[in-house]
């Protein structure tokens, strides 16, 4: 008997280009790997145009517009929740009694639709969203952004208990949010899954030494400016260690405080192989947090690609690869653990460390097997 399954995405979850839709996408590629019917609900926004990839792993594929921001800014519903009701939508889930997956908190506007009441619902989850949304108020110096930002995670604080409270099943890319949904909102139902990553991803890293360190991310976000120029100037300033600051869309300001080192390079919007080779051949991938919520996919680039992780403890918690990596606790320490990194050599060892742990930490077909029996059965 087919078992068929709505997917609402937050977004048009290919091509795979960038970390938010990692999940989104091979989630589909597993699910359709163990026969289920996929019925996918896209919002379309952003450039993302429609794509015919997705109809290899799709019964149905449906394309929504997402409302706009101002028509959405008072509803008293968060904007990243109020922009993605639509009318259409909810039409076509009345019409079968198949379970739903609202994959991202952005897609449970219906949790409060009566309508679907008794209908099976899990929601994915990808951060704890009022957190997220407050680091990233605490690092924009635009006035009317920043008030935007502590607006919405003032809503999304009262809008997260009342998604946790619901009864529906809850499903977390971390032990930290898990723990969190529990202790802030007292959710019940909510248990921890791992994201779904590529297929052919594989430990691919070399033994060996390397001769610089590596930041990388997309610099055009705040935070990660705030963590590359914490680098330059707080980190590397004074020392002749190399560091080379990869990613998309630097700002001026990145740039000016760079050229005062002789020892910073920084890269803008690296090919994908470039970035992975830059990955693969650095000694150290550093990789600092402001935030402790969701998965960093950078982070998990790295383990598989390249030599040392050194991160500090929000980069890793609750993320099942902490005992991977190495860590720091500030500036002075930071720098004593880079020259302690630089003298030893990559083994042999730690790869195959990291293929036991990584191999154990996630696995598609065994998650996606787990998300059938939790939507069917």
């Amino acid at each position: 008997m087919e078992k068929h399954l709505h997917i609402i995405s937050l977004t048009i979850p290919f091509p795979v280009d960038y970390g938010g839709v990692f999940d989104l996408f091979y989630k589909i590629v597993a699910l359709h790997k163990e026969g289920i019917q996929i019925h996918l609900h896209c919002f379309e926004y952003g450039g993302r145009p429609q794509q015919e990839e997705l109809n290899k792993y799709c019964a149905s594929v449906h394309y929504y517009p997402r409302k706009s921001f101002l028509s959405n800014l008072f509803s008293g519903i968060p904007v990243m929740v109020s922009s993605r009701n639509n009318t259409l939508l909810t039409e076509t889930l009345l019409k079968d009694n198949y379970p739903i997956i609202m994959d991202g908190l952005q897609c449970t506007y219906l949790l409060q639709d009566k309508r679907l009441e008794r209908r099976k619902k899990v929601v994915r989850l990808y951060n704890v969203e009022h957190e997220y949304y407050q680091d990233l108020a605490s690092n924009t110096s635009a006035t009317f952004k920043r008030f935007y930002l502590k607006r919405e995670a003032r809503l999304l604080y009262k809008y997260e208990k009342m998604v946790a409270q619901s009864g529906n099943t809850i499903l977390a890319v971390t032990e930290k949010d898990v723990a969190t949904y529990q202790k802030e909102y007292g959710a019940k139902n909510i248990q921890y899954m791992p994201i779904f990553l590529p297929n052919n991803w594989t430990v691919n890293s070399k033994a060996g030494r390397g001769n610089y360190c590596l930041y990388q991310g997309d610099l055009s976000v705040s935070s990660n400016e705030k963590a590359a120029l914490w680098l330059i100037e707080e980190v590397f300033a004074g020392t002749r260690n190399k560091l080379i600051i990869a990613g998309k869309s630097p700002s001026l300001n990145l740039y000016k405080s760079a050229a005062k080192r002789l020892n910073v390079l920084v890269i803008a919007n690296p090919e994908e192989e470039q970035m992975q080779d830059f990955i693969q051949v650095a000694h150290i991938n550093i990789l600092p947090s402001y935030s402790n919520t969701g998965i960093k996919l950078k982070l998990l680039n790295a383990l598989y690609n390249g030599r040392f992780c050194l991160v500090n403890n929000l980069t890793t918690q609750g993320s099942g690869v902490e005992s991977l990596c190495h860590y720091f606790e500030d500036a002075k320490s930071c720098k004593q653990k880079i020259a302690e990194i630089l003298t030893t050599e990559y083994t042999i060892q730690e790869i195959e460390k990291r293929k036991t742990v990584l191999s154990e930490a996630f696995n598609n077909q065994q998650d996606a097997k787990a998300l059938v029996s939790a939507l069917f059965d």
